[in-house]
């Protein structure tokens, strides 16, 4: 499981990140997103802790919590949705191609 951290200030960094889940138990792995273009932090992050215990009281005690003059959002991570329900242009390409004219 991962936790996601929404309405995080620019501000923090992945060292205070892992300060404060570290008192949860221990941090696997932190995702601090940056923009592309700009290399600017978006404003959220993904932590995942070695116990799932552990993550679901970081949960319970953070989300709400005032951190760096901003009311965090945290919650269980959404799985990414593979293919977004869209299509590609390849797709739809190859399906035009199989229909005859």
């Amino acid at each position: 499981m991962t936790i996601y951290i929404g309405n995080l200030s620019f501000q923090a960094g992945e060292d205070d990140l892992r300060e404060v889940f570290a008192e949860y138990g221990e941090v696997k792995r932190i995702s601090l997103p940056t923009d592309r273009e700009s290399g600017r932090k978006r404003g959220f992050a993904f932590v995942e802790m070695a116990d799932e215990a552990h993550e679901d009281n970081a949960i319970s005690e953070l989300d709400g919590a005032e951190w760096l003059g901003r009311e965090l959002r945290v919650n269980k991570a959404r799985p990414r949705n593979e293919g977004n329900g869209g299509g590609s242009r390849r797709d739809s390409g190859d399906r035009l191609k199989s229909n005859p004219l």
